[in-house]
């Protein structure tokens, strides 16, 4: 057996482990697989991260409990629960801990967790999902005959029905409950006494108890031939929970399918060059930045590179937005998961593994899943508080009764109405789930969250401000009047025009052909950068910056197009650069007016091209020539007024004013997701993902606040009902239950899309 037959074998052993509900089997492979090392990548400055999959994570308030208890370990710098896949993401400082550590942390706190595969993962749903299935078919189907046993007892106390037929029921009604409660409460029973072994409570605990109780009361009842019994309140409320639970995981699988996609797009090999013409399939994580591979017809993309020989057309449609297929020729860049439709390309990687868009894109995806917004940090407070308030809630209740001179079956069944009806389900969920559909929906009209408060952020956005360059206006430029510039001067502008961010610098570099840039260049933010070349300084930017005003006014130049100047010592040159407004500009403006948001642009560039552009998308307040600081001395006046600012700007040269601003979006260019720096960030050509992101995010806000007034609601009318006396364990049941399920299908209505951009 070679080593990839071992890897397999390893693979496959984790695959098994994942599907199997046996907890010793797993218990025996974690033993034999306790070295991590294979699933830990680094972070950066010093740090190491691990992905863990997490059985038994239901609610906002299990998430809280391992974060707390696992940031509690020293040198932890991070730890976050995904409620949609049940990950929780670590991060610690490099040679402190071993990953093992994790895994029995969260063994103390009643967790079972083995290291994250998407392959596993998946598998390991499936197997959950067929087995919530089976005990929801078991408790309805129990139900359904209990209740059938249970309506002539309840009618037949006002009647005539004998003492010995009413026992008859309740005995029947104990023989199908009890078996059928034993297995269909087996998800909520394991996880309460994981918890409880762990020596602290979760969301199941007063679910089992209340069970328990009320199984347990209706045997003793039984047993004393009393009138009552409550077999089908216990078995109900089983029933109502496993359909909540049943829901909530189908609709996490239905927005992890969003990530799915995009991992679907990953190839695990490439056909690599190791001689001029001999290639070998390596994996991807033998693939290195330099090395060339071959995209035949008919593949997916493995690496981010550039293609240095063929022509083809290729599907980036997944990738950037685009739509058409996108010509493939000398020079042209490809990305990770895109398709190769036609001819083959020869590939120069720039990067491969982990560090492609395409794992950039998965990376923020999964930030936006895992993300806490200010809501969802209360539901946390709450749901953390809720717990023992519940359990203390119906000890009182029982003693409260029993003093007043109930007798104690009276009280206990009146503590398990309390323990049942207050259970914590509809708190728990009414955060989570929103930002959970909301980010996948958002997802899918092309936004990406880079922060995890964002979507609150955006919904309460009610002015704009656009930047202009590489905004509202493609990120496309051409130069206009390269053929009256030197070829030595334009290549030097070219050289050192690699160094800066801005998107009018980059039409410069490619319009030369630069291919290396001008070592020690320093841009300074808003102006430009400059270099120093054999004594000589060189200078790229504004003309103020340069030193070239003189040159602007008496040059012959597109009244549209920007300026950009460069001055080698003495020697000064203007660029005209410009480029065209993105083709569903005018449309998202006019949308964004219908949407009563106020909307001006703040450009730096010079006034006839601001202008001109102003003009055209109807734009009635801009302002041209403006620096980095102008731009924060307006967010910061439109926030004494008390607006609350969207900025829009490029993601680089724009950072200053992004932060400032109450929230930003930037459309960047796929080759710099990496580096963005606004709260949202968009790919492709159109703006419109500026109109649906705004759209989804107040929507979302919405749901929110509608989610956390009907749980809270829900608990004032129900905990004094239920103190009350006058709530049997059934109903109960149905309302606890039913509420849980309110709460996740109003959550489903932030998967509807924006209203039409006309």
């Amino acid at each position: 057996m070679g080593p990839g037959d071992r890897g397999r074998g390893a693979r496959n052993a984790r695959v098994h482990v994942a599907q199997s509900r046996d907890p010793e089997l797993k218990d025996i492979v974690m033993q034999v697989t306790r070295d991590f090392s294979h699933y830990v990548r680094e972070a950066g400055e010093g740090l190491r991260h691990i992905d863990l999959a997490v059985e038994g994570v239901h609610c906002a308030g299990c998430m809280a409990k391992i974060e707390r208890g696992l940031s509690a370990i020293p040198d932890v710098t991070l730890a976050r629960v995904n409620l949609t896949d049940r990950r929780v993401a670590l991060e610690w400082k490099a040679g402190t801990l071993d990953p093992g550590r994790f895994i029995d942390r969260l063994e103390e706190l009643g967790y079972k967790a083995y290291p994250f595969e998407t392959e596993s993962a998946e598998v390991a749903e499936v197997a959950e999902s067929r087995f919530l299935l089976r005990c929801l078919g078991v408790a309805a189907f129990a139900t359904m005959n209990v209740m059938m046993l249970s309506i002539p007892v309840w009618s037949g106390n006002v009647s005539d029905m004998l003492p010995e037929q009413r026992d008859f029921f309740h005995w029947l009604s104990a023989l199908i409950a009890l078996p059928a409660a034993a297995y269909a409460g087996q998800p909520f029973f394991r996880s309460a006494w994981r918890a409880l072994s762990a020596k602290t409570t979760n969301m199941d605990v007063p679910i089992s108890i209340g069970v328990i109780l009320a199984l347990g009361m209706s045997v003793v009842e039984t047993i004393h031939h009393a009138e009552h019994a409550y077999f089908d309140a216990a078995i109900m409320l089983l029933t109502f929970l496993l359909v909540g639970r049943f829901l909530d995981q189908n609709m996490r699988r239905r927005t992890r399918a969003v990530a799915g996609n995009l991992a679907a797009l990953k190839a695990e090999t490439a056909a690599k060059f190791i001689g001029p013409d001999e290639i070998s399939q390596v994996p991807v994580a033998a693939i290195h930045p330099g090395d060339i591979v071959l995209l035949r017809p008919g593949e997916r993309c493995a690496v981010d590179g550039t293609v240095i020989e063929g022509r083809s057309e290729i599907d980036q449609s997944l990738i950037t937005g685009e739509t058409l297929y996108v010509t493939a020729e000398q020079g042209t860049p490809v990305y990770a998961g895109s398709m190769n439709i036609s001819g083959s390309l020869r590939v120069r990687v720039s990067a491969a593994s982990e560090a492609t868009l395409l794992a950039e894109i998965t990376r923020l995806l999964d930030n936006a899943l895992q993300a806490r917004s200010r809501y969802m940090r209360l539901a946390d407070r709450a749901s953390r508080l809720y717990a023992p308030v519940v359990h203390a809630t119906a000890l009182l209740t029982i003693l409260g009764w029993v003093i007043a001179g109930a007798s104690w079956h009276d009280a206990i069944v009146t503590g398990v109405a309390v323990l049942i009806i207050t259970c914590p389900c509809a708190l728990g969920l009414a955060i989570p789930t929103v930002q959970t559909v909301a980010s996948g929906a958002m997802f899918k009209a092309g936004v990406l969250l880079n922060a995890g408060d964002a979507i609150e952020r955006l919904a309460e956005a009610d002015h704009v401000i656009f930047d202009k360059t590489g905004t509202l206006t493609l990120p496309e430029l051409e130069v206009m009047n390269a053929a009256d510039i030197p070829a030595d001067i334009f290549e030097l502008a070219g050289r050192l025009a690699l160094s800066s961010h801005h998107p009018v610098a980059a039409a410069v570099a490619q319009a030369a052909g630069a291919k290396s840039p001008i070592v020690g260049a320093v841009e300074e933010a808003g102006q430009g950068v400059r270099a120093t070349v054999d004594g000589v300084e060189l200078r790229l930017g504004r003309p103020s910056f340069c030193g070239a005003e003189a040159l602007v006014g008496v040059a012959a130049l597109d009244p549209e197009a920007s300026i950009v100047a460069f001055s080698k010592g003495t020697a000064k040159f203007i660029l005209s650069v410009r480029q065209g407004l993105r083709p569903d500009a005018k449309a998202v403006i006019a949308a964004l007016k219908a949407r009563n948001i106020g909307i001006e642009i703040l450009s730096g560039d010079r006034e006839p091209a601001v202008k001109a552009a102003a003009e055209a998308l109807d734009i009635p307040e801009w302002r041209a020539g403006v620096t980095p600081a102008d731009k924060i001395a307006r967010i910061e006046e439109l926030k004494r007024r008390g607006a609350k600012v969207l900025m829009v700007g490029d993601g680089m040269n724009d950072a200053p004013s992004l932060a400032a601003a109450h929230v930003s979006m930037s459309p960047i260019s796929a080759a710099h997701l990496s580096q963005a720096t606004a709260d949202l960030v968009f790919l492709g050509r159109p703006l419109a993902p500026v109109v649906a992101a705004i759209d989804a995010a107040r929507k979302a806000l919405h749901l929110m606040r509608q989610n956390l007034w009907l749980a809270i609601g829900y608990n004032v009318l129900a905990v004094p009902v239920a103190i009350s006396g006058v709530v049997t364990p059934l109903i109960a049941a149905a309302a606890m239950s039913g509420s849980s399920i309110l709460v996740m299908l109003n959550s489903l209505r932030a998967r509807s899309g924006s209203r039409e951009i006309v």
